[in-house]
């Protein structure tokens, strides 16, 4: 991860004071609010994606800097609603924003960063870049509904969870990566290479993400471990798990998923019958296949140190289990 961004280490310094600038306003709390969410410990890996994507295609300009800006405000609008939809009290191993400003606040700034990220696109002025960012946004709000039909849907396909993925998580890293291959003016196919690496790698991170919530700790993993079951998502671990359980086990499952409140016990009962199904290491194994594949899409492009810092930055994503 660390040589992937050092490639981009003057780009990434830019992006953040683009942030600052973008984030100025007469409100006070909306600063107040952007640059607590923006400070708080992101990996930027969406910008690093754009920025990259740029580099790997021969873009020599500055307006991937502003552009990546806009990905991080788009990202930073979805966790402040993310945070409320999910009752999320830890973001990044910190209080969550609607944990501190409540929620009124958290969904009214995360409206006035997606406002503000249009704004952003129309100014650059490319229309190319506009459709896909504004098409991006459209299928994330789309994939947040897909997920909240879906939960304690113990029923639920693997193919249906993927889709809900590729929605509301995977498009965003797709985006950031094919609009670098815009602006570096890249060929119809190198375009669509990178959209695809982008989206694999998308799919690979909340795979893990998945994952860890059964067995990081909240100091590693920076939000609340359980919490996906507490809430009724039902994820890869799971899905797996009740594909192959007992029907009495899928029984107690379907107990603690329907129950009001989430017992250390029955988390711990979950996360054995988890285990012994093999559900971690087939989410690992499924993120593996993801990131694999999207390395394989960018074959296309010559060695070069862009297309070593987009392997890399695949790679970080899958050993975060580790």
């Amino acid at each position: 991860m660390e040589s992937a961004l050092a490639l981009i280490e003057t780009e990434l310094k830019n992006v953040e004071l683009q942030f600052k600038k973008d984030l100025e306003s007469d409100v006070f709390l909306i600063r107040k609010v952007g640059e607590y969410v923006l400070s708080s410990g992101g990996k930027r890996i969406r910008p690093a994606l754009l920025l990259l994507s740029s580099k790997l295609c021969g873009y020599e300009g500055q307006r991937h800097i502003s552009l990546a800006s806009v990905i991080e405000f788009i990202h930073t609008a979805t966790l402040l609603h993310d945070d409320v939809v999910d009752n999320a009290s830890l973001r990044r191993g910190l209080a969550s924003a609607n944990t501190l400003w409540g929620n009124e606040a958290s969904v009214l700034v995360g409206d006035y960063l997606f406002s503000k990220s249009f704004s952003l696109m129309v100014k650059d002025g490319d229309l190319d870049i506009l459709r896909v960012l504004s098409g991006a946004t459209t299928i994330i709000a789309q994939g947040e509904v897909m997920q909240l039909v879906s939960m304690s849907d113990l029923d639920l396909s693997e193919e249906r969870y993927i889709e809900v993925v590729k929605c509301k998580t995977a498009v965003l890293l797709s985006t950031a990566c094919q609009a670098g291959a815009i602006l570096g003016k890249a060929s119809s196919e190198q375009e669509e290479a990178l959209r695809d690496f982008g989206m694999d790698l998308g799919i690979a991170f909340q795979l893990i993400d998945d994952t860890l919530d059964y067995i990081s700790n909240e100091e590693q993993f920076g939000k609340s471990i359980g919490h996906d079951l507490e809430e009724g998502k039902i994820t890869l671990p799971l899905i797996h798990t009740l594909r192959y359980c007992t029907p009495s086990e899928k029984k107690e499952i379907s107990d603690v998923i329907l129950s009001e409140s989430l017992e250390d016990e029955d988390f711990r009962k979950v996360v054995s019958l988890v285990r012994n199904y093999g559900g971690i290491e087939y989410s690992m194994q499924k993120s593996l296949d993801f990131v694999r594949r999207g390395k394989e899409r960018l074959m296309l492009f010559p060695d070069s140190p862009g297309k070593q810092a987009l392997c890399a930055l695949a790679d970080y994503v899958v050993t975060r289990c580790h």
